[in-house]
């Protein structure tokens, strides 16, 4: 019988791999509710804002962290195809397979999608920045990872706790087209051997080397501040997240400009362009007529839906 890999975090927590405990049987169709107290909850918790340090931990709350559903039959067959790969790249390494925790950064529906179906060509990673595959970030660096977040229509942020298959990585270089192995010897890529801060799995084993299992959403009013430079983040028009306005722009715009508009946003994800530059973009393709009544409707609609609750 094959021995259990731990997975160890990069603060030095570990978390058991095949745990198929589940501390909350309150459920979504593909994911469970950790309670605070739980051993899973406690020790991501822990994870991640260790990474913030001392003074931004303070003033940073999680609101949920939800795990992959270990009732689910795909969950089931995906864990154990990952134990496969693991073991086997166990003997192609002379018994360490290196498996690690990363961070990876999108809105709630993609997060959703992700953990429910794996990855895509629509995650992969293709600024040329440390070879074009997935990025991920390494547990211990949750700070740089959020800083990769936007704030959703309800004021929070996500982000996707994996598993990571990473064998022997190589070194690669900023700007890098590589899109797999130099060798034989190498299973993936980093952007420092000795201290990586980026994690990258190629394309053709993403959905082998990587097992999305839990998403934290949280609250971190002074990663605003920070991510707007340092200063106040300025009185803003009620905050529509990018899918909802998607589902309202693709209700008055052609095919072509939408995809545009999800290409620009893209970009901004994978920090290739700025959020002005994103914000230029929209402004560009769908009008400030178009925007300006999207977010007046949104904001009526949130008006009736108090008013509703008030009555």
């Amino acid at each position: 019988m094959a021995a259990q890999v731990e997975i160890e975090l990069d603060n030095g927590e570990i978390l058991d791999p095949l745990s198929d405990d589940a501390s909350s049987s309150s459920s979504t169709d593909s994911t469970i509710l950790l309670r605070e107290g739980d051993q899973e909850h406690d020790v991501i918790t822990k994870c991640f804002l260790f990474g913030f340090g001392a003074t931004l931990a303070n003033a940073t709350t999680i609101v949920t962290i939800r795990k992959k559903s270990p009732n689910a039959i795909t969950t089931r067959a995906k864990s154990l195809a990952f134990r496969i790969f693991t073991e086997a790249m166990a003997r192609k390494n002379g018994g360490d397979p290196n498996v690690k925790y990363g961070w990876y950064a999108g809105s709630r529906e993609d997060l959703e999608r992700i953990i429910t179906y794996g990855f895509s060509s629509r995650e992969i990673d293709d600024d040329s920045s440390n070879g074009i595959g997935i990025h991920l970030v390494p547990s211990k660096f949750s700070l740089f990872a959020a800083e990769a977040t936007e704030e959703d229509e309800e004021g929070v942020r996500h982000l996707l706790l994996c598993r990571l298959i990473l064998g022997k990585p190589e070194e690669i270089i900023s700007g890098s087209k590589q899109t797999y192995p130099s060798s034989i010897e190498f299973d993936s890529g980093v952007d420092d051997v000795q201290n990586p801060r980026k994690y990258v799995i190629w394309s053709s084993t993403m959905n082998s080397y990587i097992l999305p299992t839990y998403i934290v959403t949280f609250k971190s009013p002074r990663l605003t501040v920070i991510s707007n430079g340092g200063s106040p983040a300025r009185p803003s028009s009620p905050r529509v997240s990018f899918d909802a306005l998607m589902s309202s722009l693709s209700k008055s715009m052609d095919t072509l400009r939408m995809n545009l508009i999800i290409r620009t946003f893209d970009d901004f994800r994978k920090r290739k362009i700025q959020r002005d530059q994103l914000v230029r973009k929209m402004r560009e393709v769908a009008g400030d007529n178009l925007l300006a009544q999207i977010i007046k409707n949104h904001r009526d609609k949130n008006k009736r839906k108090f008013h509703t609750c008030d009555a």
